[in-house]
């Protein structure tokens, strides 16, 4: 039997911004992850590389609040689209982070028709 190793285990918040990303390319109708700040009225398309821009973690004590800023894709039911993405990456911190996800927030930054 392995012996047990006391510690703690600490999972940096960029960590989680990353899952998160990952977790949300993964859903029906989202085009990809935007930057936070809109230019000129226009959302800013995030490569794989940059997902974690597209994520805010706020931690507080145990548990975190997320901040999502999407891209979904043109034609698609924008509140359902939405909702399983909160489902998705609630699931997904939850079961691979470890972390007590308290509110996750996804805010649509732009439409776009998928090529």
């Amino acid at each position: 039997m392995p012996e047990s190793i006391r510690g703690d285990i600490e999972i940096h918040d960029d960590v989680l911004a990353e899952v998160a990303g990952f977790a949300a390319l993964e859903c029906y109708g989202i085009v990809g992850m935007a930057s936070p700040s809109l230019r000129d009225g226009v959302a800013q398309l995030l490569s794989r590389e940059k997902l974690r821009k597209g994520v805010a973690i706020h931690s507080h004590g145990d548990s975190v609040k997320v901040d999502l800023f999407v891209v979904i894709e043109h034609g698609t039911n924008l509140g359902q689209v939405s909702q399983n993405l909160a489902d998705r990456v609630r699931y997904v911190l939850q079961t691979v982070g470890g972390v007590v996800v308290d509110d996750i927030d996804v805010h649509v930054q732009g439409i776009k028709v998928r090529k």
